[in-house]
């Protein structure tokens, strides 16, 4: 283990945003925030943190998570309403409180530390936040859109006493208000309220649960509500027509962009001008209709990859009489996500081309800010230890991040699995079926623009599933550009395939376990492994940690996950594995099984060793191998242990053991030492070893015994099932249905051995020797 580096300074998109913006935040901010609302800010101040992460104490106080949050349509002139505001709790009933006798620190959940509140919040309340905004004097004459990255869930908004809008159901989407009649000169006052159900109600709930806020044993796989305001909150200024939307989707097969451009306030006499920049240089442009899809040229593009995720420049203009009224920013990257067959295999393919997805599952939690990253830099931090340990992709579990957590995906390269976060585990009714499909919508509609996104997970292990092949194939019909996975863990916990989508997706633990690809559908591990171990000092409840798989030592921690790595690089991926998403990045709560503790201090595993590991992987995928070759008919097994080479596999008594063989031995030792090597039981892409003497009976484990048995149910046939891998003086068998366990010898005795087990026969020392066999010409023909 090794503490993790301290966080990085900003990049240079975040200083030159800075740059653009700094003289309105400056004296937009002194009038946002000053006199009264300074000196609570003063007196404000945080809950203690059950756990601190490198960040925590770094947060300002009136002006948290400062960066302009929407880079993917950017403008100037914005208003940062983050920092502290008034704060009430009432009955979910109630309506305004006449006082507001708290402050919270805006973006950070109610039941947060960060937000200084750090209370239980349950479906019997309503949350009321309440502040003064002044509008700066130089927006005069344009519109003042208010914008929330995220509230969860039922959030209302008032301007000077006055509705803004619709009353906004939903926990995951971004939501704005063009509040410019509510408002009047000088001191502004808004005020709004939230009633979050979490787990009572029939919204997107994700992993969310109502409890107690400070560590506790138990809880499971489900976690503390995040409920309120819970991503930036800001004003921007607009012309009365300007644009609302960018979609921009690359389409490769003739080197464009496809674009399009939504309008707010706009009509016939619109027209957009989108133009495509690289470091300055004019790359392509075209003018087209508002509200309809255009192609914009990107000649000889330069692809975006998980190596070199480049990004072009785009500045999109809404033309009306051929004069520009509005002018924001953008940026694209040049990639398509597709299913083909590679070597007869259906596969996923990036840019046409078969590379494996070696992933984690990154849940987005924060032990001092909960849904909310402490800052920027922590935002960035997990996806760039992604990077670090040699990952390409992240699935993004049960959560949507704010849009700063995608363009920090896209400039790093790492492709994104998005999972819609799923209604309770109960069967959803009809209202509740009609919010979730809707915010579904609108959330696909707001990242569709990222190149990192090339799949859609829409349900989760059967949690509140129904309609499941009608989703796929709507979800599929409203984005064709990405992929579509209907269920994610179709074989676990009652949950049923839709039969359609892009994906099989199997969840195993520990894994990597068997998942194979049909003639429609690519084959993903969507969760395995959950190896854990705890780090004193760094848990959430002392001692109350659990995983699926506890390790002993830091050193079995490392031996069994590349163990698992190497499993699928070895077999499950020759035999048609696209995908794997380890469990998971980080711990969260009492889950211990991340690679880095929850509090991001300490990164568990050996960094190189596990960057080492993917990259093997990833590199062997670009040839798309298959499993290694072995002669059939009689053969015979030699040790390859230095020392030992005269011993050969033979069975004795329905056991399997080692044992000298020469000319000198008796025929029932060579007759015993002979195996005839046939086509996998299992999968005839892999072998079975059957007995010369005894027909029917082949070499199989059970309960890590490797045993000369017969049978015929399917169980019998995988444990019978083993798949060669080629390594430097002659073969691994590595099992069909455990792909991470190898066949070894130990005290002359056979073995199902697992890299980094707690069993002595997978004691590590001469592991790699006593797991490599020689096929030898019979010694009975």
């Amino acid at each position: 283990m090794r503490t993790s580096p301290t966080p990085g300074h900003r990049g240079r998109w975040q200083a030159l945003v800075a740059a653009l913006t700094g003289c309105t935040l400056l004296l937009a901010g002194l009038v946002a925030t000053g006199g009264p609302a300074q000196a609570r800010a003063a007196a404000w101040s945080p809950k203690p943190s059950p756990m601190t992460t490198p960040w925590t104490d770094q947060v300002p106080v009136a002006d948290p998570l400062p960066e302009y949050p929407r880079p993917q349509l950017t403008r100037s002139d914005w208003l940062n309403l983050n920092g502290i505001w008034d704060f009430a709790v009432t009955g979910r009933d109630a309506g305004q409180p006449g006082t507001f006798p708290e402050q919270i620190r805006v973006p950070f959940p109610v039941e947060s530390a960060l937000s200084g509140i750090k209370r239980r919040i349950t479906q019997n309340d309503k949350l009321w936040y309440k502040r003064a905004v002044t509008v700066p004097s130089n927006w005069n004459g344009r519109r003042v859109q208010l914008h929330f990255g995220a509230s969860d869930w039922r959030t209302t908004v008032w301007v000077n006493g006055r509705q803004a809008g619709a009353v906004h159901d939903g926990g995951f989407d971004a939501f704005s208000y063009d509040i410019t009649p509510l408002l009047t000169g000088g001191s502004n006052t808004l005020v709004v309220s939230v009633w979050d159900p979490t787990e009572t109600g029939g919204q997107a709930v994700g992993k969310q649960r109502i409890r107690g806020v400070d560590p506790q044993p138990g809880g499971g796989i489900f976690y503390t509500a995040s409920s309120g305001i819970w991503q930036t909150v800001w004003l921007e200024p607009t012309a009365p027509a300007h644009i609302g939307r960018l979609d921009l989707v690359p389409n490769l097969a003739n080197s464009t962009l496809k674009t399009t451009v939504r309008g707010n306030g706009t009509g016939s006499g619109h027209q957009a001008r989108v133009t495509i920049s690289s470091g300055g240089a004019l790359v392509g442009q075209a003018t087209g209709p508002v509200g309809a899809e255009f192609a914009v040229p990107v000649p000889n593009p330069r692809l975006w990859t998980p190596e070199d995720p480049f990004l072009y420049d785009v500045r999109v203009e809404l033309l009306s009489g051929g004069q520009s009224v509005d002018t924001v920013g953008s940026y694209a990257g040049m990639r398509s996500i597709s299913l083909g067959r590679v070597n007869g295999v259906q596969r996923i393919l990036l840019n046409g081309r078969f590379v494996f997805q070696s992933g984690t599952l990154d849940q987005g939690y924060w032990p001092d800010g909960l849904y909310t990253a402490p800052s920027d830099a922590a935002l960035r931090f997990d996806l760039q230890k992604h990077k670090d340990l040699g990952f390409t992709m992240v699935r993004k579990h049960i959560k949507v991040e704010p849009q700063r957590w995608f363009y920090h995906a896209d400039r790093l390269g790492l492709l994104v699995w998005q999972d819609m976060p799923s209604m309770d585990l109960r069967t959803p009714d009809g209202p509740a079926r009609v919010q979730w499909e809707a915010e579904y919508d609108r959330i696909i509609d707001q990242h569709r623009s990222s190149p990192s996104l090339v799949m859609w997970v829409n349900q989760n292990e059967g949690w509140g599933q129904y309609d499941q092949a009608r989703i796929a194939g709507e979800v599929k019909a409203y984005d064709p550009s990405r992929l579509v996975n209907n269920m994610s863990g179709v074989n676990c916990c009652g949950s049923v395939d839709g039969g359609n989508g892009d994906v099989v997706d199997h969840h195993v633990y520990v894994g990597p376990g068997v998942t194979d690809p049909t003639a429609t559908r690519a084959a993903v591990l969507g969760e395995f492994g959950g190896l854990g171990i705890r780090v004193p000092g760094h848990e959430w409840y002392p001692g109350g940690g659990f995983s699926y798989e506890n390790q002993a030592s830091p050193a079995a921690l490392n031996n069994r996950f590349i163990g698992l790595i190497d499993g699928i690089r070895q077999t499950r991926m020759p035999l048609g594995l696209s995908a794997s998403v380890y469990t998971e990045i980080t711990d969260v709560e009492n889950e211990v099984n991340g690679l880095l503790t929850y509090d991001r201090q300490v990164v568990k595993v050996d960094e190189a060793r596990v960057r080492n590991a993917n990259r093997a992987l990833i590199d062997a995928s670009r040839t798309a191998p298959s499993v290694a070759a072995l002669p059939t008919g009689n053969r015979s097994l030699r040790v390859t242990t230095p020392g030992h080479t005269d011993r050969y596999a033979r069975h004795q008594d329905g056991l399997a053991f080692t044992e000298v063989v020469n000319g000198a031995s008796g025929a029932l030792l060579k007759n015993d030492a002979t195996w005839r090597i046939v086509p996998g039981l299992a999968d005839n892409r892999c072998y079975s070893f059957e007995s010369r003497n005894y027909p029917g009976e082949y070499l199989r484990h059970r309960e890590f015994r490797v045993r000369r048995e017969g049978g015929g149910d399917a169980l019998f046939r995988a444990d019978a099932t083993w798949c060669a891998v080629a390594v430097p003086g002659g073969v691994r068998l590595a099992s069909y249905n455990f792909p991470d366990q190898l066949l070894r010898h130990y005290d002359a005795q056979l073995w199902l051995a697992t890299p980094g087990g707690p069993r002595p026969h997978d004691n590590p020392a001469l592991f790699a020797e006593d797991t490599t066999w020689a096929i030898e010409n019979p010694w009975a023909p």
